[in-house]
């Protein structure tokens, strides 16, 4: 017996392709299993396109062509998270997943109560949470926590260098007095 999926439009995250920057292709290529909306700036689009993949937008200034057939091009002054960020809401976008050089959320922190944001570099996976978050992880999962304030978390150890571990297999979850706390796993 087999499984059909049914994958309704916006249903899944968008991914907007920042910077690839040496982006693991493995890893792409789970990012992409669920065809998501695939936005790049331009500067990436030939890159991209040498990945034979389908693109379905195109933010930046630099006019390329030729495009792929079906593939909207928008015209930004320039290739900025938050032009593509504000775009993705107005077309009511729940969630993003942005691969790019860094992980940083001080730019987009006043669009989370908007859309859900995971950055993607390299090495890690960077989002923000709620307090009362819990999430599985196995045993040796490493996280770098960017504390800002006070929390509480179960089945996490801090190491000597500043990062947290994972004790055991089992949830983790955290509790804090902030809006958020930003999270970073290790790829």
């Amino acid at each position: 017996m087999s499984s059909h999926h049914i994958v309704r439009e916006k249903q899944e995250p968008a991914l907007y392709i920042h910077d690839f920057n040496n982006f693991d292709d493995e890893y792409l290529g789970q990012i992409l299993e669920w065809s998501p909306t695939l936005i790049v700036a331009a500067s990436q689009y030939e890159k991209a396109i040498s990945l034979g993949l389908k693109v379905d937008v195109v933010f930046g200034n630099n006019g390329i062509l030729p495009i792929q057939e079906n593939t909207k091009y928008i015209f930004a002054t320039n290739e900025n998270l938050q032009t593509v960020i504000k775009y993705l809401i107005e077309e009511k976008y729940p969630a993003v997943n942005i691969i790019s050089k860094e992980s940083k959320f001080d730019d987009l922190v006043c669009f989370l109560p908007e859309i859900n944001i995971v950055l993607f570099t390299q090495t890690e996976k960077s989002y923000a949470i709620k307090s009362g978050f819990n999430l599985w992880k196995p045993a040796g999962t490493i996280f770098n926590i960017d504390v800002i304030s006070y929390f509480e978390t179960t089945n996490l150890k801090q190491e000597g260098d500043g990062s947290f571990v994972v004790q055991k297999d089992g949830f983790v979850s955290f509790n804090f007095t902030t809006e958020y706390l930003f999270l970073s796993e290790l790829l």
